[in-house]
């Protein structure tokens, strides 16, 4: 079973294909070693503006493609919260994990 967002964005677990040139934010929700799925993930810019939100895949994953800069990856979940930062300093994939609790 595939989890989407309401926005339309694509299968969070599907592989990274063509992402030559640009920035990703890649990562997983988890909750100790487990993986949450169904969390909404926030991408907030380096004002702590809302950018965008998916959902994360039945193995937590998700992605955004982002301009280079500072960003805050938060996830709500029925679960718990958390949040993570990360700094994309160019083109590539930028991994980045969010626990919840």
């Amino acid at each position: 079973m595939t989890v989407s967002s309401s926005c339309g964005a694509p299968d969070q677990a599907a592989p990274i294909a063509g992402a030559e040139g640009q920035t990703v934010l890649s990562g997983r929700v988890v909750s100790g070693d487990a993986p949450v799925g169904g969390a909404f993930v926030r991408l907030l810019d380096g004002n702590g503006d809302f950018t965008g939100e998916v959902v994360s895949s039945p193995n937590g994953e998700f992605r955004f493609y982002a301009a280079p800069g500072s960003w805050t990856v938060r996830a709500l979940h029925r679960t718990g919260n958390g949040e993570a930062s990360v700094q994309a300093d160019g083109p590539g994939v930028h991994e980045v994990a969010v626990a919840v609790a």
